[in-house]
């Protein structure tokens, strides 16, 4: 099983995400893309997700609200930048928490035989916003999104070879 590694180094203002997927990276692209997948992985357990808007080009907003169990809301949105196969640039803001903006690079690597690597770079403004964002939730609630991408990518290869 791939492992997801989260480096998080004291005093620094970013977090870099990485993990492995058994799948090519048009899929996985495809999957960080499509509104209708990214509903089905993106956010902590006990949540679900509705993105809202997604306008995957330069200038294109974004927009998801998760809902946990007791009816809470959670709104984020942000401005793509940068949308190819191999990279995604995307500024990302808690709407509970105005200007606190962050920066975020994945890079999706074509590894070869149908794999593909995703490193996810988070720039914060400041540490304290990045200490502030690791205290809110823990790095296993940044961890478990992937883990669900890797399950969601799985299924829509086994869907697609059962066509």
């Amino acid at each position: 099983m791939a492992e997801t590694n989260l480096i998080a180094e004291s005093g620094k203002q970013d977090i870099v995400i990485s993990r492995e997927f058994d799948a090519p990276q048009d899929l996985v692209f495809k999957a960080c893309t499509d509104p209708g997948l990214v509903s089905q992985w993106w956010g902590p357990k006990g949540v679900t997700t509705t993105v809202e808007k997604m306008d995957t080009r330069p200038g294109g907003m974004w927009r998801a609200v998760q809902r946990d169990a007791e009816g809470n809301e959670y709104a984020f949105h942000g401005v793509y930048h940068e949308v190819t196969p191999g990279r995604i640039v995307d500024t990302f803001e808690y709407d509970a928490m105005p200007g606190h903006v962050l920066l975020e690079t994945e890079t999706l690597e074509d590894l070869g035989g149908g794999r593909t690597k995703l490193t996810d770079h988070l720039i914060f403004q400041s540490v304290e916003d990045r200490d502030g964002m690791l205290q809110a939730g823990s790095q296993e609630e940044m961890i478990e999104p992937l883990e669900r991408l890797a399950g969601l990518l799985q299924s829509l290869k086994q869907a697609a070879s059962a066509r």
